[in-house]
């Protein structure tokens, strides 16, 4: 049970930890709304399962192994978050604003309609092509689980808290920006916070492409 609750606390403070996953879900609430949010938030959540299993499996250990490999993950990641950054950058020069007079009660910027299947894949790829959750999960497996008697049950276990705390967390920060109305009531803030939030998500795959570790 000690040792549940010490990976519960270590788990945690990677989810509120300022990252790629943080910067998604404040960029997609605030530009999009909470259902985009917490589709982004189920992708995110079933990439994590995906993540244990790799590990548990040990196709973590042989990706962290060959340098090749690691490398394609890392750059392919980079991209990944670049062209998310960029792309909500470049939709806000593209976002038409409607006067707020015309549209009570509503979000004043005008959206881009996408498949909510967009927004759980967009949560996904952040998350699975992060190979610093399987660095985490090598990591942390051989503190919290016994090798005496090593358990997939537990493994997964552990796994199942790490993605309950993210998506309870997240979830929890969808609707504290929902609440936020002022966003939407200022066209030109909405529009700020998803740019900020843009340059962030480009930080962050800058970070991913130049980290040597």
């Amino acid at each position: 049970m000690n040792e549940i609750i010490t990976f519960s606390l270590v788990a945690l403070l990677l989810v509120i930890s300022p990252g790629p996953n943080g910067v998604l879900i404040v960029k997609t609430a605030s530009s999009d709304g909470q259902s985009p949010a917490f589709f982004n938030i189920l992708g995110l959540t079933v990439a994590t399962f995906f993540h244990g299993a790799f590990s548990i499996l040990g196709l973590s250990a042989l990706l962290l192994q060959s340098a090749e490999m690691f490398l394609a993950v890392k750059v392919i990641g980079a991209v990944y978050l670049l062209y998310i950054g960029l792309k909500a950058i470049f939709q806000t020069f593209r976002q038409k604003t409607k006067s707020s007079k015309d549209i009570p009660d509503e979000t004043v910027v005008e959206k881009i309609d996408r498949p909510m299947r967009a927004f759980f894949l967009e949560g996904f790829l952040t998350q699975i092509l992060n190979p610093k959750v399987s660095m985490f999960y090598l990591a942390a497996f051989p503190q919290f689980l016994s090798f005496e008697q090593p358990s997939a049950t537990n493994a997964f276990l552990l796994v199942a808290i790490h993605a309950s705390i993210i998506f309870l967390w997240f979830v929890g920060v969808t609707k504290t920006i929902s609440k936020l109305k002022f966003i939407s009531s200022v066209p030109s803030l909405g529009k700020w916070v998803q740019r900020i939030s843009g340059l962030v998500m480009v930080y962050f795959g800058g970070l991913l492409l130049t980290h040597k570790a």
